[in-house]
């Protein structure tokens, strides 16, 4: 499978300011699979630590933390050279071994000359509870497969040409074909499994029992989580967030029979452990967007759609035979699916809009940055007359230059209303081009 995170560690390699990487992203997103390639591809030898699988190894980080001490144990175990320059050495499941990330410091420190790679799940726990190595580590966040890489690994690689171009005019035939391919990708998802699975065997079915896997595993873990938060609070919570993706909320919402503080708690664990992503309401009038995020209101999107839809427990047979993806579980597959996108395309937290004002309901889905300038998202079916707060932000915020609609409607472009009209499938790339 082709990723995106390839181009990102070729780069990481390369830079003359290398520092050790951790790779962080949910469980099961592809991590260990894209360094491992990344490794064999572009060095004399890949050597894995999985510290996860081998806790016999963790006493080689129980004394001192010298790395020249290090590699020379785990040349031992490995049987193999480490070779500064040559060598990529990957710490895979590294949080099982707490010591070994406050030891990435040391390599830096000791051995730049190393490439050293660490990857695993649920890192923001542990690393809040140990000495970390501020300044001397790098990080890169992995997500699950975005819809071009999706159309790479179905070899549909004219098709992904065409939605990482620039948004503009597509033939009636290939707009039909990229709106088909991504309703299959909103049932299959982004998890590599779920995405291989389909590919081999061609069928929805089959990608929804990885779900269903997926999901569980989810659940496995919240026994490591115990005792920071209520476990069947957790899992309340889980379900609560997919019941509400597009919909603003408050955390007594999202769970029965909890406290505020005790559902809050379990909504920023499962942030922490990237199951969930918060979608927080921030002001258009400037940026930073995070400077202006807003305590009381928010909104959450799941890691994946395909997770997302076992969660709400959807007819699929009935939801699938939908032709416009707008109208899919009323909406929320489509924002889900922008949100997604916007995660990886921008790297960074997602914010939206809602009017401060006593009853007022006006609220906008997304807000992004383009060339330095905010730029509201829409996710609507209708024309331009019905996006009244759409309407209305960009006319109470005039440092906004154009409103950006995603539909199922092919491009076109209302110059006079400052809105533009992209099709679904542009999400990702959208955000990537100068529009002046």
């Amino acid at each position: 499978m082709q990723r995106f995170i390839e181009k990102k560690l070729l780069e990481w390699k390369n830079s003359g300011r290398r520092k050790p990487l951790i790779v962080r992203g949910a469980r099961q997103v592809g991590k260990t699979y894209s360094i491992q390639k990344f490794g064999k591809k572009y060095f004399n030898n890949l050597l894995t630590v999985d510290l996860e699988k081998n806790r016999d190894w963790h006493g080689i980080f129980s004394g001192n933390l010298d790395p020249h001490r290090i590699i020379s144990e785990l040349e031992i175990f490995l049987n193999e050279k480490i070779i500064p320059g040559k060598s990529l050495l990957f710490f895979d499941e590294i949080q099982s071994c707490p010591r070994a990330i406050m030891a990435l410091r040391y390599f830096y420190e000791s051995i730049p000359e190393l490439h050293v790679i660490a990857a695993g799940s649920l890192l923001e726990f542990v690393m809040s509870e140990i000495s970390f190595p501020v300044g001397r580590i790098q990080f890169l966040n992995m997500y699950p497969m975005t819809f071009v890489e999706y159309l790479l690994a179905k070899g549909r690689d004219e098709a992904a040409d065409v939605v990482m171009s620039k948004p503009k005019p597509i033939s009636d035939p290939v707009h039909k074909l990229l709106l088909d391919e991504l309703k299959k990708y909103c049932f299959v998802g982004g998890m590599p499994e779920s995405v291989q699975v389909y590919v081999d065997s061609k069928s929805l079915k089959e990608s929804f029992l990885v779900h269903q896997e997926l999901c569980d595993s989810f659940r496995n873990d919240f026994s490591k989580y115990h005792p920071r938060v209520n476990r069947n609070c957790l899992d309340s919570v889980l379900a609560g967030v997919a019941r509400y993706v597009g919909q603003q909320t408050i955390y007594t919402h999202l769970a029965e029979g909890y406290s505020h503080p005790t559902i809050k708690k379990a909504f920023e664990t499962l942030c922490m452990a990237r199951a969930v992503h918060k979608v927080s309401s921030a002001s258009p009038s400037g940026l930073p967007l995070g400077a202006s995020v807003s305590s009381r209101k928010f909104k959450a999107i799941m890691v994946d759609s395909g997770i997302w839809q076992n969660l709400c427990g959807i007819n699929v047979v009935k939801e699938y035979s939908k032709t416009d993806l707008l109208s899919v579980y009323q909406g929320a597959m489509a924002e889900q699916f922008v949100g997604q996108e916007l995660m990886v395309s921008q790297d960074s937290d997602l914010y939206y809009w809602a009017r401060e004002a006593r009853s007022s309901t006006a609220e906008v889905d997304y807000l992004t940055v383009i060339g330095g300038k905010i730029v509201p998202i829409e996710i609507k079916s209708g024309s331009a007359g019905r996006l009244r707060s759409l309407h209305l932000l960009l006319k109470s915020y005039q440092n906004c230059p154009f409103g950006i609609v995603f539909s199922s409607a092919p491009f076109s472009e209302m110059p006079d209303q400052r809105i533009k009209f992209f099709p679904l499938y542009f999400a990702f790339s959208a955000i990537k081009y100068s529009y002046t």
